[in-house]
Protein backbone atom coordinates (compact mmCIF):
# COMPACT_ATOMS: atom_id res chain seq x y z
CA UNK A 1 0.00 0.00 0.00
CA UNK A 2 1.42 3.36 -1.06
CA UNK A 3 2.09 5.78 1.78
CA UNK A 4 0.96 9.41 2.01
CA UNK A 5 4.61 10.39 1.68
CA UNK A 6 4.78 8.53 -1.64
CA UNK A 7 1.70 10.31 -2.98
CA UNK A 8 3.10 13.69 -1.95
CA UNK A 9 6.31 12.76 -3.73
CA UNK A 10 4.35 11.77 -6.85
CA UNK A 11 2.46 15.08 -6.77
CA UNK A 12 5.86 16.84 -7.03
CA UNK A 13 5.08 19.86 -4.90
CA UNK A 14 8.03 21.83 -6.26
CA UNK A 15 6.24 22.10 -9.64
CA UNK A 16 3.10 23.70 -8.16
CA UNK A 17 4.32 27.33 -7.78
CA UNK A 18 5.18 27.37 -11.49
CA UNK A 19 1.76 25.99 -12.44
CA UNK A 20 -0.13 28.81 -10.67
CA UNK A 21 2.13 31.63 -11.89
CA UNK A 22 -0.09 32.32 -14.90
CA UNK A 23 -3.25 32.38 -12.78
CA UNK A 24 -1.66 34.83 -10.34
CA UNK A 25 -0.50 37.10 -13.15
CA UNK A 26 -3.83 36.94 -14.98
CA UNK A 27 -5.64 37.77 -11.74
CA UNK A 28 -3.39 40.77 -11.08
CA UNK A 29 -4.00 41.98 -14.64
CA UNK A 30 -7.76 41.68 -14.11
CA UNK A 31 -7.56 43.47 -10.75
CA UNK A 32 -5.58 46.33 -12.27
CA UNK A 33 -8.33 46.68 -14.90
CA UNK A 34 -11.08 46.83 -12.27
CA UNK A 35 -12.16 43.18 -12.40
CA UNK A 36 -11.71 40.75 -9.53
CA UNK A 37 -13.62 38.05 -7.67
CA UNK A 38 -12.16 36.17 -4.71
CA UNK A 39 -14.16 33.01 -5.42
CA UNK A 40 -12.95 32.91 -9.02
CA UNK A 41 -9.36 33.35 -7.87
CA UNK A 42 -9.53 30.48 -5.35
CA UNK A 43 -11.34 28.13 -7.75
CA UNK A 44 -8.94 28.98 -10.60
CA UNK A 45 -5.97 28.17 -8.37
CA UNK A 46 -7.51 24.86 -7.27
CA UNK A 47 -8.36 23.91 -10.85
CA UNK A 48 -4.85 24.67 -12.06
CA UNK A 49 -3.27 22.75 -9.18
CA UNK A 50 -5.50 19.82 -10.10
CA UNK A 51 -4.35 19.93 -13.73
CA UNK A 52 -0.71 20.01 -12.61
CA UNK A 53 -1.08 17.10 -10.20
CA UNK A 54 -2.81 15.06 -12.92
CA UNK A 55 0.09 15.88 -15.22
CA UNK A 56 2.64 14.85 -12.59
CA UNK A 57 0.84 11.57 -11.87
CA UNK A 58 0.52 10.86 -15.60
CA UNK A 59 4.18 11.72 -16.19
CA UNK A 60 5.22 9.35 -13.40
CA UNK A 61 3.01 6.62 -14.87
CA UNK A 62 3.84 7.17 -18.54
CA UNK A 63 7.62 7.32 -18.13
CA UNK A 64 7.47 4.51 -15.57
CA UNK A 65 5.67 1.94 -17.72
CA UNK A 66 7.68 2.89 -20.82
CA UNK A 67 10.96 2.42 -18.94
CA UNK A 68 12.08 6.00 -19.54
CA UNK A 69 12.57 6.39 -15.79
CA UNK A 70 15.55 4.09 -15.24
CA UNK A 71 18.98 4.05 -13.64
CA UNK A 72 20.30 6.45 -16.31
CA UNK A 73 17.91 9.22 -15.25
CA UNK A 74 19.62 12.09 -13.40
CA UNK A 75 16.62 13.62 -11.63
CA UNK A 76 14.84 12.40 -8.49
CA UNK A 77 13.63 8.80 -8.63
CA UNK A 78 9.92 8.59 -9.50
CA UNK A 79 7.42 6.55 -7.48
CA UNK A 80 6.65 3.94 -10.16
CA UNK A 81 10.35 3.60 -10.88
CA UNK A 82 11.08 2.94 -7.21
CA UNK A 83 8.06 0.67 -6.73
CA UNK A 84 6.51 2.92 -4.07
CA UNK A 85 3.28 3.14 -6.08
CA UNK A 86 1.95 0.42 -8.38
CA UNK A 87 0.78 1.25 -11.93
CA UNK A 88 -2.89 0.40 -11.22
CA UNK A 89 -2.84 2.61 -8.11
CA UNK A 90 -1.46 5.50 -10.15
CA UNK A 91 -4.08 5.01 -12.85
CA UNK A 92 -6.84 5.17 -10.24
CA UNK A 93 -5.28 8.30 -8.75
CA UNK A 94 -5.25 9.95 -12.19
CA UNK A 95 -8.94 9.14 -12.69
CA UNK A 96 -9.99 10.37 -9.24
CA UNK A 97 -7.93 13.56 -9.50
CA UNK A 98 -9.34 14.16 -12.98
CA UNK A 99 -12.94 13.86 -11.78
CA UNK A 100 -12.37 16.15 -8.78
CA UNK A 101 -10.57 18.73 -10.93
CA UNK A 102 -13.33 18.69 -13.52
CA UNK A 103 -15.97 19.27 -10.82
CA UNK A 104 -14.00 22.23 -9.43
CA UNK A 105 -13.62 23.57 -12.99
CA UNK A 106 -17.40 23.34 -13.49
CA UNK A 107 -17.96 25.32 -10.30
CA UNK A 108 -15.41 27.89 -11.48
CA UNK A 109 -17.23 28.23 -14.80
CA UNK A 110 -20.58 28.66 -13.07
CA UNK A 111 -19.28 31.30 -10.65
CA UNK A 112 -17.67 33.20 -13.53
CA UNK A 113 -20.40 33.03 -16.17
CA UNK A 114 -23.57 31.97 -14.34
CA UNK A 115 -26.53 30.91 -16.48
CA UNK A 116 -26.42 33.90 -18.79
CA UNK A 117 -23.26 33.16 -20.79
CA UNK A 118 -23.83 29.63 -22.05
CA UNK A 119 -21.42 29.99 -24.98
CA UNK A 120 -18.56 31.10 -22.72
CA UNK A 121 -19.40 28.28 -20.29
CA UNK A 122 -19.28 25.68 -23.06
CA UNK A 123 -15.98 27.04 -24.40
CA UNK A 124 -14.33 26.89 -20.97
CA UNK A 125 -15.80 23.44 -20.28
CA UNK A 126 -14.21 22.18 -23.49
CA UNK A 127 -10.94 23.90 -22.53
CA UNK A 128 -11.10 22.09 -19.18
CA UNK A 129 -11.52 18.73 -20.88
CA UNK A 130 -8.70 19.52 -23.30
CA UNK A 131 -6.46 20.55 -20.39
CA UNK A 132 -7.02 17.22 -18.64
CA UNK A 133 -6.43 15.34 -21.89
CA UNK A 134 -3.21 17.29 -22.54
CA UNK A 135 -2.00 16.68 -18.98
CA UNK A 136 -2.48 12.94 -19.41
CA UNK A 137 -1.21 12.54 -22.97
CA UNK A 138 2.15 14.23 -22.35
CA UNK A 139 3.78 10.87 -21.59
CA UNK A 140 0.90 8.36 -21.44
CA UNK A 141 -0.22 6.22 -24.35
CA UNK A 142 1.28 5.17 -27.67
CA UNK A 143 1.13 8.65 -29.21
CA UNK A 144 2.32 10.62 -26.15
CA UNK A 145 3.21 14.03 -27.56
CA UNK A 146 6.07 14.57 -25.10
CA UNK A 147 7.92 11.77 -26.90
CA UNK A 148 7.68 13.60 -30.24
CA UNK A 149 8.99 17.02 -29.20
CA UNK A 150 5.64 18.79 -28.78
CA UNK A 151 5.89 19.34 -25.03
CA UNK A 152 7.22 22.87 -25.46
CA UNK A 153 4.27 23.93 -27.61
CA UNK A 154 1.70 22.56 -25.16
CA UNK A 155 3.44 24.17 -22.19
CA UNK A 156 3.34 27.52 -23.98
CA UNK A 157 -0.35 27.14 -24.81
CA UNK A 158 -1.53 25.94 -21.39
CA UNK A 159 0.92 27.54 -18.93
CA UNK A 160 1.14 30.78 -20.88
CA UNK A 161 -1.80 31.69 -23.10
CA UNK A 162 -4.62 29.75 -21.45
CA UNK A 163 -3.44 30.34 -17.90
CA UNK A 164 -2.95 34.12 -18.16
CA UNK A 165 -5.51 35.06 -20.81
CA UNK A 166 -8.04 32.48 -19.67
CA UNK A 167 -7.93 33.57 -16.03
CA UNK A 168 -8.22 37.24 -17.07
CA UNK A 169 -11.28 36.40 -19.19
CA UNK A 170 -12.94 34.58 -16.28
CA UNK A 171 -13.01 37.88 -14.42
CA UNK A 172 -13.50 40.40 -17.21
CA UNK A 173 -15.44 38.45 -19.90
CA UNK A 174 -13.36 40.39 -22.40
CA UNK A 175 -9.73 40.42 -23.53
CA UNK A 176 -7.25 43.15 -24.41
CA UNK A 177 -4.68 42.01 -27.00
CA UNK A 178 -1.83 43.41 -24.87
CA UNK A 179 -2.56 40.70 -22.26
CA UNK A 180 -0.83 38.39 -24.72
CA UNK A 181 2.56 39.96 -23.92
CA UNK A 182 2.75 38.95 -20.22
CA UNK A 183 1.16 35.63 -21.25
CA UNK A 184 4.05 35.14 -23.68
CA UNK A 185 6.45 35.92 -20.81
CA UNK A 186 4.98 33.26 -18.51
CA UNK A 187 4.79 30.82 -21.41
CA UNK A 188 8.43 31.37 -22.35
CA UNK A 189 9.64 30.99 -18.76
CA UNK A 190 7.57 27.82 -18.36
CA UNK A 191 9.05 26.36 -21.54
CA UNK A 192 12.42 27.30 -20.08
CA UNK A 193 11.74 25.05 -17.08
CA UNK A 194 10.75 22.17 -19.39
CA UNK A 195 13.75 22.77 -21.64
CA UNK A 196 16.05 22.72 -18.63
CA UNK A 197 14.48 19.46 -17.47
CA UNK A 198 14.98 17.98 -20.94
CA UNK A 199 18.59 19.20 -21.12
CA UNK A 200 19.26 17.46 -17.80
CA UNK A 201 17.64 14.21 -19.04
CA UNK A 202 18.99 14.35 -22.61
CA UNK A 203 21.24 11.30 -22.44
CA UNK A 204 18.69 9.02 -20.76
CA UNK A 205 15.94 10.29 -23.11
CA UNK A 206 18.06 9.39 -26.13
CA UNK A 207 18.50 5.85 -24.83
CA UNK A 208 14.79 5.54 -24.09
CA UNK A 209 13.61 6.90 -27.44
CA UNK A 210 12.01 10.01 -25.91
CA UNK A 211 12.56 12.54 -28.69
CA UNK A 212 12.17 15.82 -26.86
CA UNK A 213 13.05 19.06 -28.61
CA UNK A 214 16.40 18.98 -26.82
CA UNK A 215 17.14 15.52 -28.21
CA UNK A 216 16.20 16.71 -31.70
CA UNK A 217 18.24 19.92 -31.66
CA UNK A 218 21.20 18.73 -29.57
CA UNK A 219 22.78 20.15 -26.43
CA UNK A 220 24.45 23.18 -28.05
CA UNK A 221 21.31 24.53 -29.73
CA UNK A 222 19.24 23.65 -26.66
CA UNK A 223 21.32 26.20 -24.76
CA UNK A 224 20.76 28.86 -27.46
CA UNK A 225 17.05 28.06 -27.35
CA UNK A 226 17.13 28.47 -23.57
CA UNK A 227 18.74 31.91 -23.82
CA UNK A 228 16.13 33.02 -26.36
CA UNK A 229 13.24 31.85 -24.18
CA UNK A 230 14.32 33.70 -21.06
CA UNK A 231 15.42 36.87 -22.82
CA UNK A 232 12.16 37.02 -24.82
CA UNK A 233 10.23 36.67 -21.54
CA UNK A 234 11.92 39.84 -20.32
CA UNK A 235 11.27 41.67 -23.59
CA UNK A 236 7.56 40.79 -23.71
CA UNK A 237 7.07 41.90 -20.09
CA UNK A 238 8.90 45.14 -20.84
CA UNK A 239 6.79 45.74 -23.95
CA UNK A 240 3.55 45.43 -22.00
CA UNK A 241 4.90 47.75 -19.31
CA UNK A 242 5.99 50.37 -21.84
CA UNK A 243 2.58 50.31 -23.55
CA UNK A 244 0.77 50.75 -20.22
CA UNK A 245 3.43 52.82 -18.48
CA UNK A 246 2.33 55.12 -15.67
CA UNK A 247 4.99 54.64 -13.00
CA UNK A 248 8.53 53.26 -12.71
CA UNK A 249 7.22 50.82 -10.06
CA UNK A 250 5.76 48.81 -12.94
CA UNK A 251 9.30 47.63 -13.68
CA UNK A 252 9.44 45.91 -10.28
CA UNK A 253 9.45 42.57 -12.14
CA UNK A 254 13.06 43.26 -13.21
CA UNK A 255 14.12 42.04 -9.74
CA UNK A 256 12.96 38.53 -10.68
CA UNK A 257 15.30 38.54 -13.65
CA UNK A 258 18.40 38.97 -11.47
CA UNK A 259 18.38 35.27 -10.45
CA UNK A 260 17.15 34.35 -13.96
CA UNK A 261 20.18 35.94 -15.64
CA UNK A 262 22.44 34.37 -13.02
CA UNK A 263 20.81 31.08 -13.98
CA UNK A 264 21.52 31.77 -17.65
CA UNK A 265 25.21 32.15 -16.88
CA UNK A 266 25.16 28.83 -15.01
CA UNK A 267 23.60 27.13 -18.04
CA UNK A 268 26.16 28.79 -20.33
CA UNK A 269 29.05 27.44 -18.25
CA UNK A 270 27.52 24.00 -17.68
CA UNK A 271 29.52 20.93 -18.69
CA UNK A 272 27.94 18.29 -16.45
CA UNK A 273 24.21 17.67 -16.95
CA UNK A 274 23.65 16.62 -13.34
CA UNK A 275 24.52 20.17 -12.26
CA UNK A 276 21.39 21.43 -14.06
CA UNK A 277 19.05 19.67 -11.61
CA UNK A 278 19.13 22.33 -8.83
CA UNK A 279 18.58 25.01 -11.50
CA UNK A 280 15.07 23.67 -12.14
CA UNK A 281 13.82 24.80 -8.75
CA UNK A 282 15.56 28.16 -9.09
CA UNK A 283 13.99 28.92 -12.47
CA UNK A 284 10.52 27.73 -11.40
CA UNK A 285 10.58 29.88 -8.26
CA UNK A 286 11.95 32.84 -10.23
CA UNK A 287 8.99 32.50 -12.60
CA UNK A 288 6.61 32.54 -9.64
CA UNK A 289 8.44 35.59 -8.25
CA UNK A 290 8.14 37.29 -11.63
CA UNK A 291 4.36 36.80 -11.70
CA UNK A 292 3.99 38.23 -8.19
CA UNK A 293 6.30 41.22 -8.75
CA UNK A 294 4.79 42.00 -12.14
CA UNK A 295 1.34 41.96 -10.54
CA UNK A 296 2.36 44.12 -7.58
CA UNK A 297 3.88 46.62 -9.99
CA UNK A 298 0.51 46.86 -11.74
CA UNK A 299 -1.60 47.55 -8.66
CA UNK A 300 0.67 49.82 -6.59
Amino acid sequence: MATIKSWIKAARLRTLPLSVSGIILGSFLAYSSGFFNREIFILALLTTLGFQIISNFANDYGDGVKGTDNEDRIGPKRTLQSGEIKPDQMLNAIKITGIITLLVALLLIYVSFGKENIIYSLIFFVLGLVSIFAAIKYTMGVKAYGYYGFGDLFVFLFFGLLSVCGSYFLYAHTLDYTILFPAFSIGSLSIGVLNLNNMRDRDSDIKSGKNTLVVKMGGKFAKYYHYCLLISAFLFASLYTIIHFSSVIQFLFVIAFIPIYKHLYTVYKNKNLIDLDPELKKLALSTFLFSVLFGIGLVL
